[in-house]
């Protein structure tokens, strides 16, 4: 496996590989926890930082509080988080080495298939995935990654994480052609031109998963849920300080840490314009005979990073195909505005990208333009006649909260002392559940790992609002639709 490294070279990989990270010493100051901490947001990274609060002797003595704007009382997450839903791909297959690594940590906790465990009773299965781009340059004109770079590094990454934890090389099945690709798919279907099949990869029911989840947080008896919107954080401007939230109901939750992790409702609680943006995503399921799911269940998960198109396979009968795209934005004006930082002088409080769900209105459709990218997606990975042209039992439209890198935003507000924000999963949060909370309390504790302070830091702001567009090198589509514009076009 000598031939990792130099590969990196070939690709323009300018990075180590899979680096062997060493903590240089640090001199932290003593940390005081806190004695209250809310916690906002009961998706992947609520509900996981809470159960590892729990777990740290010196949280013992601080009660924990998670709000969640459920509507139903005791479900937690919201049934239209982007973590509830039939499935999420589990993949240690990153472009970025420090990804891949922290995902291979959260795989082995995937691959825990026990009854008792998180993996377990059908919540993980290891189909095999296939990462697939379309031929063109590695680099775009301003110097951002294309799909095909993204996936020879990822191919160059699990070749060296498959070396790192003893698994076979085998494992890792470069398919260089559409032939080939048609033939790793299991359906014929010719999606991409050059990718590679990645046997230790596979994907989750998502809402099983967090179910479970939640009742393992539940089980402590350390953790109090709350039913409720919070429409803005409630602030000592003298202290510079956040000492709660006060809900739509007129209610106030108050405590001496606030952790805001609401996903894609985080900017419409704090100032995010120059570091994130709320994005929809399409997603459309498509019912099967008991013949077509025999014949599909056992396919590898498929995903084209230069069009965002993927298909993971059936359970229940059901098809699910999906776009990781850059997403719709949905600008409203914000009912409160947002939390800012005063030492930036700003324009009066402009459009914020709100999250639109089936939650906000039951008869709620995907835009035509998405509904044609995954029809088309369906036609190119199982090229079946008899599915091409079957309508969607259901569609749905998942909220992302991107970022210009596909970095995380896990730090303390640089201005307001008492706020912290755990948020920006830019669509590829999901599968790091099961390390994400503890990550996310050593940020807290002032530990934050040090191939990640850099990549999870609170981004500067001047006072310019951005276009926020993810630019990693995973993502297809086209920037910068409007979800009422598109809504509006007849198909």
């Amino acid at each position: 496996m000598s031939s990792a490294l130099p590969l990196s070279d070939l690709l323009s990989c300018h990075m180590f590989v899979l680096p062997t990270v060493a903590l240089p010493p640090m001199d932290l100051p003593d940390y005081e926890p806190p004695k209250s901490i809310l916690i906002i947001g009961a998706g992947v990274f609520g509900l996981s930082t809470a159960l590892a609060l729990t777990k740290r002797p010196e949280f013992n003595s601080t009660s924990i509080t998670v709000l969640d704007r459920s509507p139903d009382p005791g479900v937690f997450p919201a049934r239209d988080a982007s973590s509830i839903d039939s499935s999420r791909i589990i993949r240690p297959d990153y472009a970025d080495p420090a990804y891949a690594v922290l995902a291979s940590e959260a795989l082995a906790q995937w691959r825990q298939t026990d009854p008792g465990s998180l993996g377990g009773e059908g919540r993980y299965t290891e189909s095999g995935f296939i990462l697939a781009a379309n031929a063109g340059p590695l680099r775009r004109e301003d110097g951002s990654h294309t799909g095909i770079a993204y996936v020879k590094k990822s191919w160059v990454n699990s070749l060296a994480l498959a070396q790192k934890f003893n698994r076979s090389l085998n494992s890792i099945q470069l398919l260089g052609s559409p032939r080939m690709i048609a033939k790793g798919s299991g359906t014929g279907g010719r999606f991409a031109d050059w990718g590679y099949l990645n046997f230790g990869s596979g994907w989750a029911d998502a809402e099983a998963s967090m179910k479970w989840y939640c009742d393992r947080v539940v089980e402590t008896g350390r953790v109090t849920f709350v039913n409720g919107t919070a429409e803005s954080l409630e602030t000592d401007e003298l202290k510079r300080r956040v000492t709660g939230a006060r809900l739509k109901d007129g209610s106030t939750l108050s405590a001496d840490l606030v952790v805001v992790a609401a996903g894609a409702w985080t900017p419409s609680l704090i100032d995010m314009s120059s570091q994130a943006v709320a994005t929809g995503q399409v997603l459309g399921y498509i019912d099967l005979t008991e013949e077509e799911q025999q014949r599909l269940e056992k396919i590898p998960v498929m995903l084209n990073v230069s069009t965002g198109l993927f298909l993971i396979p059936p359970r229940n009968r059901v098809l699910k195909v999906a776009r990781h795209a850059y997403g719709y934005l949905n600008p409203k004006p914000s009912s409160k505005p947002p939390l800012g930082d005063p030492r930036y002088s700003k324009l009066p409080p402009g459009l914020v990208s709100q999250p639109h769900t089936h939650l906000d209105n039951a008869d709620l459709s995907i835009p035509p333009e998405g509904e044609k990218a995954l029809r088309d997606a369906l036609r190119k990975m199982i090229p079946w006649p008899e599915l091409h042209d079957r309508p969607f039992s259901r569609t749905r439209l998942c909220w992302y909260t991107d970022t210009a890198t596909g970095d995380w935003i896990i730090d303390y507000h640089p201005y307001w002392q008492g706020l912290f924000v755990a948020t920006g999963g830019s669509g590829h949060a999901f599968k790091f559940l099961p390390v994400m909370g503890d990550n996310v309390v050593d940020c807290i504790t002032g530990r934050c790992p040090v191939q990640f302070r850099d990549k999870w830091r609170w981004r500067a702001e001047d006072g310019v609002n951005r276009c926020i567009v993810t630019e990693d090198g995973s993502r297809g589509g086209q920037a910068g639709l409007i979800l009422e514009d598109e809504l509006n076009i007849v198909s």
